[in-house]
């Protein structure tokens, strides 16, 4: 697959509205899309990712902490695009091209900031829902993410049964853990910075950059960072230079308001008061090492959803690599994943 084929795509809507009632002017959707969409509108996939990543987790040797995939998606890989029709959105309100707190407001012409509205889970999956239904896509074969991708699955699963064939939720859980991440931890944080003036920073990135770089430090280390690199870069200096080189990289493009607008939407997150009405078969997945989302939750978690009727399957990563290890270690349950979507339902 050539270089090209990953290079983001946008789809503009017009009046999108968010279940606050808030109508958006204008969606823009940035987005990867690989392989090709049959002509029953039936083979596709859509690939969820998590908090601070964006649809860049299937380039090829591409890094994303919550989940870089592409050793699950490719040709002849388990989400195959050789069979599957693969949609990655960036999710609505981040920072990597789709609608945000950075982009320009229609109405003002001024970039949104702190007018941008409160979004919620269930919004990302309308907005997407409007991109499927550009493409003509008429089911889902599976919906997939990890971390907040999960969250994305797993109300890809409750909001759109008869849509969705399979979920696959990986390092995540059907609600939110405060452990993860919180609005008011995240607002603590930023507000020690004299340039976040309550989010009205005007000269976003280089005001913010210092505090997100450190911050993002801080979040690489917690997901697993140091396991993921230690083969690459034995030496402990050169690891810390390395992981503050993607704290950099990061920093310099992830608006805080686009973090503080996906947190909020993550905090009210919790779909276990419907997991009733999902029909669609599930694959959990979670990591041995994840100290957010521990493996201890399955014993919460499983029993839950039998409770609910949902045919789950559990796999427990037995790697050292923590949040990341969806991503960072895919051969261990590559081979799992493509049977279940595979699988007959």
């Amino acid at each position: 697959m050539t270089p090209d084929a990953y290079a983001p795509r946008l789809h503009r809507s017009a009046d999108f509205r968010l279940a606050s009632g808030v109508v958006l002017p204008e969606l823009v959707q940035s987005h990867i899309a690989l392989g090709t969409l049959d002509a029953a509108g039936a083979n596709a996939v859509i690939v969820l990712h998590g908090l601070t990543t964006g649809p860049s987790m299937l380039n090829p040797d591409a890094f994303a902490a919550e989940g870089a995939w592409s050793g699950l998606v490719g040709p002849g890989r388990a989400i195959d695009t050789d069979r599957y029709f693969v949609v990655c959105p960036n999710a609505l309100g981040s920072s990597y091209g789709t609608t945000g707190p950075a982009s320009i407001d229609p109405c003002t012409g001024q970039p949104y900031g702190t007018t941008f509205p409160d979004i919620t889970v269930g919004d990302m999956i309308e907005a997407q829902k409007v991109l499927l239904d550009h493409y003509g896509v008429t089911r889902l074969v599976a919906a997939i993410g990890p971390s907040m991708g999960g969250y994305q699955a797993f109300e890809w699963g409750v909001a759109y049964p008869d849509f969705v064939q399979r979920v696959v939720a990986a390092v995540t859980c059907p609600y939110h853990r405060s452990p993860i991440a919180s609005e008011a931890a995240l607002r603590e944080t930023l507000a020690k910075a004299p340039a976040w003036r309550d989010g009205a920073y005007v000269d976003m990135p280089g005001s913010m950059q210092p505090t997100m770089k450190t911050m993002r430090i801080a979040t690489l280390r917690r997901y697993g960072i140091d396991n993921e690199l230690a083969a690459k870069f034995p030496d402990p200096a050169a690891r810390d230079a390395e992981i503050e080189r993607l704290a950099v990289e990061w920093a310099a493009v992830f608006d805080p308001n686009a973090l503080m607008t996906l947190t909020r939407a993550c905090d009210r997150f919790d779909v276990r008061p419907r997991l009733g009405g999902m029909r669609a078969p599930l694959l959990y997945v979670n990591s041995r090492t994840d100290a957010g989302f521990p493996p201890e939750l399955a014993l919460e978690v499983m029993p839950m959803l039998a409770a609910h009727g949902v045919n789950a399957r559990y796999i427990e990563l037995d790697s050292d690599k923590g949040h990341l290890a969806s991503g960072a270690d895919a051969a261990l349950w590559s081979d799992d994943l493509a049977r279940f979507l595979q699988t007959a339902v």
